[in-house]
Protein backbone atom coordinates (compact mmCIF):
# COMPACT_ATOMS: atom_id res chain seq x y z
CA UNK A 1 0.00 0.00 0.00
CA UNK A 2 2.83 2.53 0.49
CA UNK A 3 4.22 0.96 -2.14
CA UNK A 4 1.79 2.14 -4.45
CA UNK A 5 1.12 5.49 -2.59
CA UNK A 6 5.05 6.61 -3.21
CA UNK A 7 4.56 5.25 -7.22
CA UNK A 8 1.69 7.56 -7.81
CA UNK A 9 3.42 10.37 -6.01
CA UNK A 10 6.22 9.95 -8.45
CA UNK A 11 4.29 9.49 -11.72
CA UNK A 12 2.72 12.65 -10.25
CA UNK A 13 5.54 14.55 -9.74
CA UNK A 14 6.72 13.30 -13.04
CA UNK A 15 3.81 14.49 -14.73
CA UNK A 16 4.35 17.77 -13.45
CA UNK A 17 7.63 18.12 -14.41
CA UNK A 18 7.15 17.18 -17.64
CA UNK A 19 3.75 19.11 -18.08
CA UNK A 20 5.48 22.58 -16.82
CA UNK A 21 8.62 21.87 -18.91
CA UNK A 22 6.44 21.62 -22.01
CA UNK A 23 4.62 25.15 -21.38
CA UNK A 24 7.37 26.87 -19.92
CA UNK A 25 9.14 25.90 -23.58
CA UNK A 26 6.21 26.90 -25.33
CA UNK A 27 6.25 30.30 -23.12
CA UNK A 28 9.86 30.39 -23.87
CA UNK A 29 9.20 30.57 -27.36
CA UNK A 30 7.17 33.68 -27.19
CA UNK A 31 9.37 35.39 -25.27
CA UNK A 32 12.29 35.12 -27.87
CA UNK A 33 9.97 36.47 -30.67
CA UNK A 34 10.80 39.87 -28.64
CA UNK A 35 14.31 39.35 -29.23
CA UNK A 36 15.62 41.35 -30.52
CA UNK A 37 13.36 44.84 -29.32
CA UNK A 38 11.22 44.36 -32.64
CA UNK A 39 7.63 47.21 -31.88
CA UNK A 40 6.22 45.14 -35.02
CA UNK A 41 6.07 41.45 -33.90
CA UNK A 42 3.48 39.06 -32.53
CA UNK A 43 1.42 40.49 -30.02
CA UNK A 44 2.54 44.59 -30.60
CA UNK A 45 1.19 44.07 -33.89
CA UNK A 46 -1.77 45.00 -32.90
CA UNK A 47 -1.20 47.32 -29.59
CA UNK A 48 0.26 49.78 -32.07
CA UNK A 49 -1.57 52.83 -30.60
CA UNK A 50 -0.05 52.46 -26.93
CA UNK A 51 3.44 51.48 -28.91
CA UNK A 52 3.40 55.14 -31.16
CA UNK A 53 1.35 57.02 -28.09
CA UNK A 54 2.61 55.97 -25.50
CA UNK A 55 6.43 56.17 -25.24
CA UNK A 56 6.95 54.07 -21.55
CA UNK A 57 4.49 51.27 -23.06
CA UNK A 58 7.28 49.17 -24.49
CA UNK A 59 9.44 49.71 -21.18
CA UNK A 60 6.46 48.09 -19.55
CA UNK A 61 5.77 45.49 -21.69
CA UNK A 62 9.79 44.34 -22.35
CA UNK A 63 9.65 44.76 -18.44
CA UNK A 64 6.80 42.13 -17.96
CA UNK A 65 7.27 39.52 -21.09
CA UNK A 66 11.49 39.00 -20.17
CA UNK A 67 10.78 38.81 -16.28
CA UNK A 68 8.26 36.63 -16.33
CA UNK A 69 9.83 33.85 -18.38
CA UNK A 70 12.03 33.71 -15.36
CA UNK A 71 9.44 33.91 -12.47
CA UNK A 72 7.73 31.09 -13.92
CA UNK A 73 10.87 29.21 -13.80
CA UNK A 74 12.27 30.21 -10.26
CA UNK A 75 8.57 30.33 -8.97
CA UNK A 76 8.29 26.47 -10.23
CA UNK A 77 11.66 25.22 -8.80
CA UNK A 78 10.97 27.06 -5.41
CA UNK A 79 7.92 25.06 -5.11
CA UNK A 80 8.87 21.91 -5.52
CA UNK A 81 10.84 22.87 -2.78
CA UNK A 82 13.92 20.66 -3.39
CA UNK A 83 17.44 21.82 -3.77
CA UNK A 84 18.73 19.40 -6.45
CA UNK A 85 22.12 18.99 -4.82
CA UNK A 86 22.29 22.65 -4.84
CA UNK A 87 22.94 24.73 -1.76
CA UNK A 88 19.99 26.94 -0.93
CA UNK A 89 18.44 26.41 -4.03
CA UNK A 90 14.82 26.75 -3.19
CA UNK A 91 15.69 29.63 -1.07
CA UNK A 92 17.58 31.65 -3.47
CA UNK A 93 14.91 30.87 -6.43
CA UNK A 94 12.17 31.95 -4.00
CA UNK A 95 14.26 34.99 -3.29
CA UNK A 96 14.20 36.02 -7.18
CA UNK A 97 10.51 34.92 -7.57
CA UNK A 98 10.05 37.25 -4.64
CA UNK A 99 11.87 40.33 -6.06
CA UNK A 100 11.13 39.90 -9.70
CA UNK A 101 6.96 39.89 -9.06
CA UNK A 102 7.18 42.83 -6.42
CA UNK A 103 9.50 44.88 -8.68
CA UNK A 104 8.75 44.17 -12.07
CA UNK A 105 6.61 41.82 -12.92
CA UNK A 106 3.37 42.51 -11.25
CA UNK A 107 3.82 46.34 -11.59
CA UNK A 108 4.00 46.24 -15.76
CA UNK A 109 1.33 43.62 -15.37
CA UNK A 110 -0.78 46.15 -14.04
CA UNK A 111 0.00 49.06 -16.21
CA UNK A 112 -0.44 46.99 -19.18
CA UNK A 113 -3.60 45.43 -17.87
CA UNK A 114 -4.55 49.21 -17.83
CA UNK A 115 -4.42 49.07 -21.82
CA UNK A 116 -6.04 45.50 -22.08
CA UNK A 117 -7.83 44.30 -25.46
CA UNK A 118 -11.19 43.36 -25.30
CA UNK A 119 -12.71 46.45 -23.39
CA UNK A 120 -13.53 47.43 -19.63
CA UNK A 121 -14.10 43.79 -18.44
CA UNK A 122 -10.74 42.59 -19.56
CA UNK A 123 -8.82 45.67 -18.32
CA UNK A 124 -10.65 45.28 -14.59
CA UNK A 125 -9.92 41.54 -14.72
CA UNK A 126 -6.10 41.95 -15.28
CA UNK A 127 -5.78 44.97 -13.05
CA UNK A 128 -7.14 43.06 -10.20
CA UNK A 129 -4.54 40.25 -11.11
CA UNK A 130 -2.05 42.46 -11.19
CA UNK A 131 -2.92 43.44 -7.77
CA UNK A 132 -3.48 40.40 -6.54
CA UNK A 133 -0.36 38.70 -7.57
CA UNK A 134 1.92 41.38 -6.33
CA UNK A 135 0.01 41.03 -2.59
CA UNK A 136 0.08 37.51 -2.93
CA UNK A 137 3.57 37.34 -3.39
CA UNK A 138 4.24 40.32 -0.66
CA UNK A 139 2.45 38.34 1.97
CA UNK A 140 4.52 34.76 1.49
CA UNK A 141 7.62 37.31 1.62
CA UNK A 142 6.21 38.90 4.69
CA UNK A 143 5.87 35.76 6.49
CA UNK A 144 9.20 33.64 5.57
CA UNK A 145 10.25 37.15 7.27
CA UNK A 146 8.33 35.82 10.19
CA UNK A 147 9.38 32.42 10.06
CA UNK A 148 5.61 31.31 9.90
CA UNK A 149 6.45 29.38 7.10
CA UNK A 150 3.18 27.03 6.78
CA UNK A 151 1.64 30.48 6.20
CA UNK A 152 4.16 31.24 3.79
CA UNK A 153 3.96 28.12 1.90
CA UNK A 154 0.06 28.52 1.34
CA UNK A 155 0.59 32.63 -0.17
CA UNK A 156 3.05 30.89 -2.34
CA UNK A 157 1.23 28.59 -3.77
CA UNK A 158 -1.64 31.10 -3.93
CA UNK A 159 0.77 33.70 -5.60
CA UNK A 160 2.26 30.87 -8.07
CA UNK A 161 -1.39 30.28 -9.13
CA UNK A 162 -2.11 33.72 -10.37
CA UNK A 163 1.77 33.31 -12.12
CA UNK A 164 0.29 30.39 -13.76
CA UNK A 165 -2.45 32.15 -15.25
CA UNK A 166 0.36 33.16 -18.18
CA UNK A 167 -0.35 29.79 -19.40
CA UNK A 168 -4.04 28.95 -18.38
CA UNK A 169 -5.31 31.67 -20.37
CA UNK A 170 -3.68 30.67 -23.62
CA UNK A 171 -4.31 27.23 -22.66
CA UNK A 172 -8.50 28.85 -22.39
CA UNK A 173 -7.91 30.78 -25.46
CA UNK A 174 -6.83 27.29 -27.91
CA UNK A 175 -10.12 25.72 -26.51
CA UNK A 176 -12.61 28.68 -26.58
CA UNK A 177 -11.29 29.54 -30.49
CA UNK A 178 -11.27 25.45 -31.54
CA UNK A 179 -14.97 24.75 -29.91
CA UNK A 180 -16.64 28.18 -30.32
CA UNK A 181 -14.71 30.45 -32.72
CA UNK A 182 -15.76 33.95 -31.31
CA UNK A 183 -15.38 37.26 -31.87
CA UNK A 184 -11.58 37.94 -31.15
CA UNK A 185 -12.64 40.73 -28.63
CA UNK A 186 -15.11 38.49 -26.91
CA UNK A 187 -11.99 35.95 -26.29
CA UNK A 188 -9.79 38.55 -24.77
CA UNK A 189 -13.16 38.99 -22.15
CA UNK A 190 -13.60 35.70 -21.09
CA UNK A 191 -10.15 34.23 -21.08
CA UNK A 192 -9.32 37.49 -19.04
CA UNK A 193 -11.09 35.75 -16.13
CA UNK A 194 -10.56 32.30 -17.08
CA UNK A 195 -6.95 32.31 -17.07
CA UNK A 196 -6.58 32.73 -13.04
CA UNK A 197 -10.13 32.13 -11.28
CA UNK A 198 -10.43 28.79 -11.77
CA UNK A 199 -6.56 28.74 -10.54
CA UNK A 200 -6.91 30.37 -7.64
CA UNK A 201 -10.31 28.43 -6.73
CA UNK A 202 -8.05 25.28 -7.00
CA UNK A 203 -5.73 26.43 -4.63
CA UNK A 204 -8.14 28.03 -2.03
CA UNK A 205 -9.74 24.08 -2.19
CA UNK A 206 -6.34 22.55 -1.39
CA UNK A 207 -5.36 24.89 1.35
CA UNK A 208 -9.27 24.32 2.81
CA UNK A 209 -8.60 20.62 2.70
CA UNK A 210 -4.94 20.54 3.89
CA UNK A 211 -3.69 19.40 1.44
CA UNK A 212 -1.02 22.30 1.05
Amino acid sequence: MLSAKRNISLFLKTFLIVGFGYFFWLMLKITLEYIPFNPEVSFLMIKQTEVVDRPEYLTFFYAHVYTSIFVLLSGFLAILRQNFGLKNLHRNMGKVYIFLILIFAAPSGIYMGVFANGGFLSKISFVILGFLWWFSTYKAYQLARQKKFKEHKQWMWRSFAFTLSAITLRMWKVIIVYLFHPNPMDVYQIIAWLGWIPNILIIEYLITKKHI
